[in-house]
């Protein structure tokens, strides 16, 4: 088992994040060692914000927040560029990026020499995403209030939401 092991204060002490944050840089994958009164745990993380711990869990294991410090139990610490790390993520998540264009936003927003037209193409694109959901979704209600409209809703047997349902492939008749 091999670990980068380092000695830092308490997550709140800038300088001990970012001097955590340049040996995460050079360990790599390799884990970081802390003591386990140097960060938080990650119920705390979850609390602070505002990303369940399945999620932060999940999180890590596909890539999208890095290698959290570990005690020498293998305990997660998080330190305060962690939990920022994933109220970005939800913030993101919540805007509806995808999972690959949150990647992309933190590789941006961890590239300090980036350039902003590289982040507003990620946000144009998702933009022009949103506006085809939305037309989509607006064709769906104007089909489903057709549908409504014209069901008599009463204890007949016909009835044309399920006539429509079962006519074969879908179609937007009322876009």
């Amino acid at each position: 088992f091999k670990a980068f092991k380092i000695k830092v204060g308490k997550p709140e002490i800038a300088e001990d994040v970012e001097r955590l944050t340049k040996v995460r840089e050079v360990a790599g994958n390799l884990p970081v060692m802390v003591d386990a009164n140097q960060g938080w745990n990650i119920g705390h993380a979850a609390r602070e914000s505002g990303v369940s711990v399945k999620m932060i869990r999940h999180y890590e294991a596909i890539g999208l927040l890095p290698n959290v410090a570990r005690t020498a139990a293998n305990y997660r610490v998080y330190g305060d560029n962690d939990v920022h790390e994933l109220r970005f993520i939800r913030r993101a998540r919540a805007l509806g990026f995808s999972i690959e264009e949150i990647r992309e936003l933190l590789g941006l927003w961890r590239n300090k020499s980036r350039s902003s037209a590289a982040v507003k193409k990620v946000a144009s694109r998702h933009v022009d995403e949103l506006r085809t959901k939305i037309s989509e979704l607006q064709a769906m209600l104007r089909t489903l209030e057709h549908l409504t409209a014209n069901c008599h809703g009463d204890g007949r047997p016909d009835c044309p939401i399920l006539d429509e349902l079962s006519s074969g492939p879908a179609h937007a008749c009322h876009a």
